[in-house]
């Protein structure tokens, strides 16, 4: 079994702006992105933690959608299990310092699960 080190939840969509005005405003979140002109959204953390909110504006670059994301300490193993189970993770893709894969949950809900890249990766 993996142990999970953080969850984060990513909604992209058109009421982005709204979304971000909801967390900072609304509930006094402190959000630890800066938009800019070509990009709208925010990161609002859970402490020193792998696990955070994210709301972005939806683009051509970045459809709209929800997604669950799971840190795992071993992207490579989870997935390996995943197919041993039957699923299809897609991946892996390394950005932002982590290796990532993607699956659609049995509901439909977008998820990806990911750990922090290593000097041996």
């Amino acid at each position: 079994m993996m142990n999970l080190l953080g969850i984060r939840f990513c909604s992209v969509n058109e009421q982005a702006q709204e979304m971000l005005d909801f967390f900072q405003k609304g509930l006094s979140l402190k959000n630890t992105f800066e938009s800019n002109q070509e990009f709208t959204g925010g990161v609002f953390p859970v402490g020193e933690s792998d696990s955070w909110v994210e709301v972005w504006k939806a683009s051509e670059q970045m459809p709209e959608g929800i997604m669950l994301q799971l840190v795992v300490e071993d992207a490579d193993r989870v997935a390996e299990n995943a197919r041993e189970a039957g699923l299809h993770p897609q991946g892996p893709m390394d950005a932002h310092g982590e290796r990532i894969y993607y699956l659609q949950a049995p509901s439909g809900l977008s998820v990806s699960f990911q750990s922090r890249l290593t000097s041996t990766d």
